[in-house]
């Protein structure tokens, strides 16, 4: 049976799996460096890199002893090219582009962002097109739309913050930890979401784009002025709140871009799609505007190598020319391949 390897390192998980040609995971290992960051409340890029410098080969090598294949017996490679933390993604294609080329095997570069709506693919099969993606993860927020399978136009992105990017920064004024959204969403389970007023925003242009620093400045003033702390009797209203809020403007675009392109579908993936209250409002929003509505298994939501591989089965079986392994780059933002139309 034909398989692959993927590589993923665009951010703090380093992640490889073996997928095989009939998109079958036979391992997917993620080391994560949440106790490396914590300390600074966020992701530190160089710390980042390093860490996947010391991790990724052991993390390779039990992939192939989860899947029971050896190296000589993988039929292709696949690596994350972008866009995320440059260091990060340079160790990835470094080490995948040195395997394809020793192994003379074919080597896929993969889009991060693309790689996470395939993970909703990765169980529903039965998806239908047109569709809607909404990717929302610590360091990315977009909507795409997709016409047909492997096919990908931006319909917006984040101006500022991401949604997840958001929730850490709240977090850590408030010291409560990282990464913040786990911890915001289970004090948020036994929180009055009504207890505190937040104005959903708006772009003044009715562009389809996000932005979460308006919400950002909002919630930091109320914690100022009401002396909101970690230990505050009012921190799970708040948080509660400050949850709905960030939620409800995700929602809010998704509906409006569902009324501009009508679709079949939409789909829901990134880190924060984890999030039980997002993914509850995103089911609700796909029956009262009478669209199927997809969401990935909670392992498939965070960065991980298994929805890299899948996709690269895809592009595979797509027939699309793929360059020499020595030429594949790293890029830190978004690919230039990504077709962005007007809204």
């Amino acid at each position: 049976m034909k398989c692959l390897m993927a590589i993923e390192t665009s951010c703090d998980e380093t992640s490889a799996a073996v997928v095989t040609f009939e998109r079958e995971v036979k391992s997917n290992i993620v080391l994560s460096q949440d106790v490396i960051h914590a300390p600074f409340g966020g992701v530190v890029p160089e710390l980042a890199s390093r860490q996947h410098l010391r991790n990724l080969l052991p993390v390779i090598k039990e992939a192939l002893n989860r899947a029971n294949v050896s190296l000589e017996k993988i039929d292709a490679f696949a690596v994350t090219q972008g866009p995320g933390l440059i260091g990060s993604l340079l160790v990835g294609v470094s080490l995948a582009k040195a395997l394809a080329y020793y192994y003379n095997r074919p080597l896929i570069g993969i889009d991060h962002l693309q790689a996470h709506i395939e993970s909703v693919f990765l169980t529903n099969s039965e998806i239908s097109f047109p569709a809607l993606a909404l990717v929302v993860s610590g360091g990315h927020t977009s909507l795409f739309y997709l016409p047909k399978r492997l096919t990908y136009q931006l319909l917006g992105r984040t101006r500022d913050d991401a949604a997840g990017e958001a929730f850490d920064k709240i977090a850590k004024f408030l010291h409560l930890g990282y990464p913040g959204g786990p911890i915001i969403e289970k004090l948020a389970e036994k929180g009055n979401s009504k207890a505190f007023i937040f104005a959903v925003p708006r772009m003044k242009d009715n562009s389809l784009d996000f932005s979460f620093s308006g919400l950002k400045t909002a919630a930091l003033r109320y914690i100022k002025e009401n002396q909101i702390t970690a230990s505050s009797p009012q921190i799970k209203d708040f948080v509660a709140s400050f949850e709905a809020a960030v939620v409800e403007a995700l929602l809010v675009n998704l509906s409006q871009a569902i009324t501009y392109y009508p679709v079949e579908s939409i789909l829901l993936c990134g880190g924060v799609a984890r999030n039980q209250r997002l993914r509850t409002n995103f089911l609700q929003l796909g029956h009262e505007r009478g669209v199927k509505a997809y969401l990935p298994l909670p392992e498939y939501c965070t960065d991980n190598a298994a929805m890299v591989g899948a996709l690269a089965v895809e592009f595979l079986k797509s027939g699309s020319p793929l360059p020499s392994p020595l030429d594949l780059e790293a890029y830190a933002r978004f690919s230039a391949t990504l077709e962005e139309i007007e809204s």
